[in-house]
């Protein structure tokens, strides 16, 4: 099974489905690229620059083919994808079938042949992308749920390899992973990587079992050894490695006086209420915004909160426009926030700033300073990095973090105040408790908090994982 390598020359290789650009019109009017925002070119910028690095992703655009090109000491490899592939690989198996169930069926996940074929297809275009650029032993890192079957992909051509995956949400138990019909090549597509990475421990236990329990596997601890008659040979392990932020970049945006005058206008626009209320989500329904609103809208009804002191920023970046189940999401969230403002807005004051809109970082960090308290009432989600950017903006201590139990997050960030999304009424009880907290409470919390950030960035977590990758030993077969 094994080909010849290339006469190439890339020693570190990152997998993902996206490459870290985005298309732009220079000054002359030219085509160019910008770096795109985003905690993981920052985790990996450093290693890139140190060593000979290649990055494999999708530029962005259908029905287009580019050649390989540098940027910022990053070599850019362009994986085609047709108006198809995005439709049944992506829009389909990726976010249809497999967001869905790894995010506890909050909707249902729908099973097509078609787009399991189709997801083979590209994630073997990938992986051949990859097998084009990497040189003998490369460390190859491959990211997140569209591309679990690279993995194997990678190891049968090339034995040599160094294999890592991490996957950045959830991994579902196995009473939930047994639904998928390609649950088993889904696994030893995964297990062909040397170290499978995971946000939670939870979600690391989860793999292994569903290892033990569909695969031919050998488990021992959070190892996994394939049957002596089966082509890999590698032994998988499994391990947690939760993903953070770039914190000093963060609490330094933090300190911008341009951006605290900012916030400050921000509250001013708002009618200066007493309390500023933020929550910052994709569009998707495993946020629980829905459920946020309730507990809101409850508060301000009951008069627990008064309209006139408080005030909440909804921020929800558009998502999946074109699936049916983010355009059923849209109006009931839009339908939910017009009865809010239609009951409780005043002409002097806003109980409810909807904003439908992707922001850059300068303008969440001035969010994050203008908000007494950030409500994360995530459903389910592998961390919720918009909590850790919250924390490390609010170095002063000043503050209240309100997380859901069903983020990564929760377990890193334990002195938020955690809540159960599920239950409003408990979740209602949690949002005043935060905005009532005295200031010493508040201090005490976010400083132990923004400690933990600080000891564990993004820079700190790529390193630890690739650490532990470069750590285990597997055997090349001739």
């Amino acid at each position: 099974m094994s080909r010849e390598v290339p006469d190439a020359n890339y020693e570190f290789i990152v997998v993902a489905n996206r490459l870290p650009v985005d298309r732009v019109t220079n000054s002359d009017g030219s085509p160019g690229w910008r770096r795109s925002p985003g905690g993981l070119v920052t985790a990996l910028e450093p290693i890139m620059a140190s060593s000979t690095g290649a990055w494999v992703g999708w530029h962005g655009a259908t029905n287009e083919h580019l050649e390989a090109f540098d940027k910022d000491d990053i070599h850019m490899v362009p994986v085609a994808l047709s108006d198809e592939d995005l439709e049944l690989y992506y829009e389909g198996f990726s976010n249809s079938t497999l967001w869905p169930l790894y995010h506890d069926v909050i909707v249902p996940p729908e099973y097509h042949r078609t787009w399991w074929d189709n997801y083979k297809t590209v994630n073997q275009r990938f992986a051949d992308a990859v097998l084009e650029v990497a040189a003998p032993n490369a460390t190859v890192w491959v990211h997140d749920y569209q591309l679990q079957l690279v993995p194997k992909m990678l190891r049968l051509a090339r034995p040599d390899l160094r294999i890592g995956f991490f996957n950045h949400i959830p991994f579902p138990a196995t009473g939930l992973f047994a639904q998928l019909p390609w649950r088993k090549q889904i696994l030893e597509g995964l297990a062909g990587a040397d170290l499978v990475g995971f946000q939670r421990e939870a979600d690391s236990a989860n793999f292994v079992r569903c290892l033990r329990r569909y695969t031919d596997y050998s488990v021992k601890g959070h190892e996994a050894t394939p049957d002596e008659n089966y082509a890999l040979k590698n032994v998988c392990r499994a391990a947690a490695h939760p993903i953070s932020i770039n914190t000093s970049q963060v609490a330094e945006l933090s300190r911008d006086p341009e951006i605290q005058e900012r916030a400050k206008q921000i509250r001013a626009g708002l009618g200066n209420p007493k309390t500023v209320m933020l929550g910052v989500d994709r569009l998707d329904y495993t946020k629980g915004i829905r459920h946020r609103l309730k507990a809101y809208g409850e508060l301000l009804n009951d008069k627990s909160l008064q309209a006139g002191e408080v005030c909440l920023i909804q921020v929800a970046s558009p998502s999946r426009e074109n699936v049916e189940r983010y355009i059923q999401l849209r109006n009931q969230v839009e339908l939910m926030v017009g009865q809010i403002t239609g009951q409780h807005d005043t002409l002097s004051h806003t109980t409810l700033r909807y904003l439908h809109h992707s922001y850059p970082m300068r303008e969440m960090i001035a969010m994050y300073l203008a908000a007494d308290v950030l409500l994360v009432t995530s459903l389910r989600d592998g961390m919720n990095l918009v909590a850790k950017e919250y924390v490390a903006a609010h170095e002063n201590g000043q503050g209240v973090l309100v997380l859901s139990e069903f983020t990564g997050a929760a377990d890193q960030l334990t002195q938020a105040v955690l809540v159960n999304p599920h239950d409003i009424d408990g979740m209602k009880q949690k949002i005043v408790q935060a905005v009532t907290m005295p200031a010493a409470d508040q201090a005490r919390r976010m400083r132990r908090m923004f400690r933990h950030l600080q000891e564990n960035d993004v820079v700190g977590w790529s390193q630890r994982f690739l650490e532990e990758l470069s750590s285990i030993n597997h055997p090349v077969s001739p």
